[in-house]
């Protein structure tokens, strides 16, 4: 019965899907919960993915997983043993993550052109870059995360309907679309806690 589960990848996909939907959905309320479902996501989507040969993604979702683990950790503790808030990123974060894409793109595509049988070793690469910045940036809860993980996504969309995973080619859809929505949502937040802040600070001038 297992085995019979096991190998009925689309069964996986759609789990994989309605866990990837949750998580995606709870970070884009700023819910540090968000990281338990894509933990069980991305555990489900490396077996699909393995057996679909796209092994950058395998190793992005190694990333990922890492990742949620620190995340979940971050945004409950922050630097400072609270609660970490949602910021922009600085000259520096954004540097940082520019060069995340550049060392993971050649280091990428390297790997999967010599040393893989992929099919797709830059179309692959490219994808992982950006996603890879995006999720450090999110488990540093930066409000920028949404744009690395949005041009992930519009590049994965083809690449996934081409390797036959409609459900995944799917959710990346829904994801661009919750992502646009997360990153509309989270810049309001900082807007209003800066407002907030500044008529606090105005306030207690006037005391």
């Amino acid at each position: 019965m297992i085995v019979d589960i096991l190998s009925n990848l689309t069964l996986l996909e759609a789990l994989g899907t309605a866990f990837g939907i949750t998580q995606v959905l709870l970070a884009r309320n700023n819910n540090v919960n968000n990281y338990l479902f894509g933990i069980v996501s991305i555990l489900l989507g490396i077996y699909v993915l393995y057996h679909s040969k796209l092994y950058a993604d395998i190793l992005l979702s190694m990333y990922y997983f890492v990742m949620s683990i620190y995340g979940w950790v971050y945004w409950k503790f922050g630097k400072h043993k609270e609660e970490a808030p949602i910021s922009g990123s600085t000259t520096q974060e954004h540097l940082k993550a520019l060069g995340i894409v550049f060392g993971c793109f050649l280091l990428m595509a390297y790997w999967l052109r010599y040393h893989t049988n992929s099919d797709v070793p830059f179309w692959d690469a490219i994808v992982v870059a950006f996603a890879w910045a995006g999720m450090w940036l999110m488990a540093k809860r930066k409000l920028e995360n949404w744009i690395y993980l949005n041009i992930s996504n519009i590049i994965s969309i083809p690449l996934l309907f081409y390797k036959g995973l409609y459900i995944y080619a799917g959710l990346t859809i829904f994801l661009f679309i919750v992502g646009t929505s997360g990153y509309l949502k989270w810049r309001s937040i900082v807007r209003n806690e800066r407002q907030e802040k500044y008529h606090q600070a105005k306030g207690a001038m006037l005391k």
